[in-house]
């Protein structure tokens, strides 16, 4: 890599909101820490989250940041002013922008000569392949339905628009890159993204400090996430009534709530809300397997959960097809229904003990950091030089 011409240009990045843990702002994360000295622009913000997060770096919000703070989190009924927000951010001072993109960064305005890098999680998920459903919850909104639904055919010709203002794509996997192409008529390179961020290049150790934090005489599975309802943790939550094992659910969002709602009278059903990296690593350093429920372009916390040597079970579609492999590094269940979860769960059960962690770690090296940062600036120099 050829840092000497890099350290020359002048670079930002773009996100798309920061206001909640999730695959997405760990990558940006590890793109603010390859490239400190670039500001971060985001359509809105929460301060709080941002300075415990990213602790000092320069981040900035579109007009709709002076928006009341009870919207700023309720974005979505925002969804009519974003493309105007994103398109009002001034980037006309830098010579690289990278897009940290599963929505609406990827259509920032740019200077002619300057290069945007997109790196895509997702294309727009309720534009595109969740239309229908998420047009199904508005239908019951009455009179406000008709206006949403006009909006969203608006929004997807914006987005398949803007998606043409990017020089360079990066999709997070193959899954992902099937669909850019699909919708936005675009090719891209694909780089996984860093999945090990946790273990700090440094294999942890597990400390039974007891309580939920306990192996041995109360072993628990788990599952990271933000709490949302395509992540369908209420299918995990009903097998898991079922099973009476224990399950430690982990992250934050608009279900928190409905979830812990679901779970009350069973003792072994717990949801944490969100917590700390330190704490996050106990978790899934002591945890006897990762449960994935719901369908993701990749799938961070899977590869997080591989890092500590543990096996996932998975719903086979998306990303996870690209990262477990079927009794190496855990199972699959083919439909989002809490029965074949449940039934998952008993095959990972039987084959637990032919499970060879070290073997589960190697593989999650694929998805180790210094190769996504490897190839981030491989990619950047090869363009930088074309």
């Amino acid at each position: 890599m050829n840092m000497s011409g890099l350290k020359k240009k002048r670079i930002a990045i773009v996100h798309d909101y920061l206001l909640r843990m999730g695959g997405a702002e760990r990558v940006l994360k590890v793109f603010h820490e390859m490239f400190p000295q670039a500001p971060i622009y985001c359509v809105v913000y929460d301060r709080n989250f941002v300075n415990r997060f990213l602790g000092d770096a320069n981040v900035a919000g579109s007009f709709l940041q002076k928006t009341p703070s009870f919207l700023r989190k309720k974005y979505k009924y925002l969804s009519f002013l974003i493309p105007s927000a994103v398109e009002a951010l001034d980037l006309s001072g830098f010579d690289i922008i990278i897009s940290s993109s599963s929505a609406f960064s990827k259509g920032v305005i740019t200077r002619p000569d300057s290069i945007h890098i997109c790196y895509c999680h997702t294309p727009t998920r309720f534009l595109w392949d969740w239309t229908h459903p998420y047009s199904e919850q508005l239908s019951k909104k009455g009179v406000l339905s008709v206006f949403a639904k006009i909006t969203l055919h608006a929004l997807r010709i914006w987005d398949h628009q803007s998606a043409r203002r990017v020089d360079h794509f990066i999709a997070n996997s193959e899954n992902v890159a099937k669909r850019i192409e699909k919708y936005y008529k675009r090719n891209s390179s694909v780089i996984y993204p860093p999945s090990d961020c946790l273990l700090e290049n440094a294999e942890f150790q597990a400390n039974d400090r007891g309580g939920l934090y306990a192996s041995g005489s109360d072993p628990y599975y788990l599952i990271v996430s933000q709490l949302r309802p395509y992540k369908r943790i209420d299918i995990a939550i009903e097998a898991f009534k079922k099973l009476g094992y224990r399950l430690v659910v982990i992250g934050d969002g608009t279900e928190k709530f409905a979830l812990k709602r679901m779970c009350k009278g069973f003792k072994n059903l717990n949801i944490l809300g969100y917590v700390g990296d330190d704490i996050l690593r106990e978790y899934y350093a002591n945890c006897k397997a990762l449960i994935f429920p719901g369908e993701e372009d990749f799938g961070i916390s899977m590869v997080e959960a591989m890092c500590f040597g543990k096996p996932v079970l998975a719903l086979r579609r998306g990303g996870a097809k690209e990262i477990v492999v079927e009794g190496v590094t855990g199972e699959f269940f083919d439909d989002s229904h809490p029965v074949l979860l449940a039934d998952g769960v008993r095959r990972l059960n039987e084959n637990m003990a032919n499970y060879n962690r070290a073997e589960i770690m190697e593989r999650a090296k694929r998805f180790s950091r210094n190769r996504f940062e490897e190839k981030i600036y491989e990619f950047i120099d090869d363009v930088i030089s074309r």
